[in-house]
């Protein structure tokens, strides 16, 4: 005759886990999830930077196009006045005047009939100047904008030019 009940308790300790076994597991776990977390959360934050990137250089090459169309509207000669802590390009069109005006990092466009709008923040360096060449008076927009807080691929430096519409037909 067969003890039955001793061969039940050899099959269950044999097919079963032990309590440390159990506790080795739910380590592991914790250890592959708390790294996947970790790297999730880094892949989000970099997302986010590229992201605001992509948008500020979107925002600067707008901000360049609208110039260059100003500039190329141009109806007399352009000025750049310097002031303690602003800079003012005055760009006379048929419409009035539109000023380019550098204060305090931010980059604004300024019309005579009283429109005021915010072109860019961040700015770091900001230079509009004449750009002599051989047969036409062209303009210059060198423009840097602050990088993000963490250190990006791109450099945000941008060079816009653009030659009055007028001064070049006269050059001719």
């Amino acid at each position: 005759m067969k003890d039955f009940g001793s061969r039940r308790f050899n099959g269950l300790r044999n097919g079963g886990f032990m309590l440390v076994d159990c506790l080795v597991y739910i380590t592991l776990v914790t250890v592959v999830l708390g790294i996947g977390g970790i790297a999730f959360y880094r892949c989000w934050d970099s997302n986010k930077a590229l992201r605001r990137d992509a948008d500020d250089i979107v925002r600067a090459l707008n901000a360049g196009e609208l110039w260059r169309a100003d500039i190329r509207s141009a109806t007399g000669p352009i000025r750049s006045v310097q002031q303690a802590d602003m800079e003012k390009l005055q760009i006379p069109n048929s419409g009035g005047e539109v000023d380019y005006v550098l204060h305090q990092n931010e980059l604004r466009r300024q019309t005579s009939i009283g429109q005021n709008s915010l072109l860019l923040s961040g700015v770091i360096h900001s230079q509009m100047a004449p750009d002599p060449r051989k047969h036409v008076s062209a303009w210059r927009w060198d423009l840097e904008l602050s990088r993000t807080r963490r250190a990006t691929v791109l450099k945000p430096l941008f060079t816009f030019e653009a030659v009055p519409a007028q001064l070049a037909d006269s050059s001719k």
